[in-house]
């Protein structure tokens, strides 16, 4: 039955539980530690790393995309397999627990294990990317399309206001050291990488409990037969990805300005850091601070969508964030990144949760298949994700500024902008397929 209200809180605690890694990982504690610790020598930013000498922040930025790479090129055939076996929740749970060891692994990040070290950190996007998938594809599951975009938005906000609460504590370690018996920052971080790990298989355990079992498609998934039949099942949404015309007007649209959004996330604190000569402790705070700005954005932009429809309301969201990126251009002070950061805040949980929610609605009624459907939407996302990052990289390698790599950005939410121009602002997108030749 959908709209059961403890189901629900059982999914959200999944927000809660990965959020952290988005936090810690990706955005604050880790790219800070990252940029000090994967240094040569001389203590400068050109590494070796497998051969090549690059610097640390392109390295950074070609890890994320390399991760995803992957997560990209597995995850139809994953969730192709978990819908035809049953074994959706077991998909999810194998993927969260690879993340979260993963970042469990990175309490031995030194000098000395730089190479180790980033293959974990991209097992761990791997892990994460990869559960979220799974994850999403619960949502048109368990509640009605009327419900979708308030739902999507609070598990967002339970994701912020976790990973806030386990960041609150981990910066007290780097703050104030001596309620810790004077420990370094550096063992502090590694400790943090540690306690992400921890947090993240533990309140997992909440949503494998309640999360429903899929049910196989035959009523019975054979060992010898349920993995050619996972391919084919593949190839069965595939067909009807392509033959709904609005659904491929919105995965083009959200490709592209996910290449936007994506990479701000993914580089903001290297930008701080590197660009702006900010201080660690500074960037971590200003994160932590974008973090509780998200959940009101989250809740924003549902109400906005419920009011104007799905299209307008991410069409907002995409205007805020082109202004974002000329904003990024232009900044020199560190007030000034601040303030940028708290725009970006604004949207950034706004425009992710309306994007889940609108896709959700796309799918047909009724359908079993929801992982496949959703594998579709997140190797856009992570398609996206790693064309954005590469291009931010690759300007910034030739360039030698990151400056020019956010004007790059600008065009790509430009973009963005008019693919979403052409898709119909209705609060209801589930139509017959049939119908959609018409259009």
């Amino acid at each position: 039955m959908k709209n059961n209200a403890r189901l629900i809180r059982a999914w959200c605690m999944y927000d809660w539980a990965n959020s952290v890694h988005s936090l810690v990982i990706v955005s604050s504690i880790f790219p800070v530690y990252f940029s000090a610790t994967a240094v040569n020598a001389a203590g400068g930013p050109v590494i070796d790393f497998l051969g090549f000498s690059v610097k640390n922040s392109v390295l950074f930025s070609y890890s994320v995309s390399i991760s995803f790479l992957l997560i990209a090129l597995a995850s139809p055939f994953c969730t192709a397999l978990a819908d035809y076996s049953g074994r959706k929740k077991d998909f999810m749970r194998f993927f969260c627990y690879l993340g979260a060891i993963s970042c469990g692994l990175l309490y031995f990040f030194t000098k000395d294990t730089i190479t180790f070290s980033v293959f974990c950190f991209v097992l761990s996007l791997i892990g994460w990317s990869g559960s979220i998938v799974f994850y999403n594809s619960y949502l048109p599951e368990i509640v009605s399309e009327d419900q979708m975009d308030r739902v999507s938005a609070r598990g967002f906000s339970m994701g912020y206001i976790g990973s806030v609460l386990l960041m609150i504590f981990n910066l007290t370690m780097i703050l104030f050291p001596q309620w810790y018996g004077g420990i370094s920052g550096g063992l502090a971080s590694r400790i943090a990488f540690l306690t992400v790990g921890l947090w993240w298989i533990g309140f997992a355990q909440i949503p494998f409990h309640y999360l429903p079992d899929s049910t196989p498609r035959t009523g019975k998934a054979t060992e010898g037969s349920w993995i050619f039949n996972g391919f084919r099942e593949l190839g069965r949404v595939l067909a009807q990805v392509r033959a709904h015309r609005l659904m491929k007007r919105f995965l083009l649209a959200f490709f592209i300005y996910s290449m936007g959004v994506q990479t701000v996330m993914y580089i903001a604190t290297i930008f701080g850091s590197d660009e702006l000569k900010l201080p660690s402790e500074s960037l971590i705070i200003t994160i932590l601070l974008i973090q509780l700005v998200a959940i009101a954005g989250a809740t924003l932009f549902a109400r906005l969508s419920e009011r104007f429809g799905n299209t307008y309301a991410l069409m907002v969201a995409v205007v805020v964030w082109i202004g974002i990126c000329i904003g990024a251009y232009f900044i020199t002070t560190g007030n000034q990144f601040y303030a940028l950061a708290v725009v970006v805040g604004l949207v950034m949980g706004g425009i992710q949760a309306l994007s889940r929610a609108t896709f959700a609605k796309f799918i047909p009624e009724g359908t079993h298949d929801t992982a496949s459907f959703f594998s579709f939407y997140d190797v856009t996302e992570k398609v996206s994700i790693v064309l954005g990052t590469l291009m931010y990289g690759v300007i910034e390698q030739i360039t030698g500024s990151m400056r020019n790599s956010v004007l790059a950005l600008l065009l790509v939410f430009v973009a963005g902008f008019l693919l979403l121009w052409r898709i119909p602002s209705q609060k209801v997108y589930r139509v017959d397929l049939k119908a959609e030749e018409i259009l």
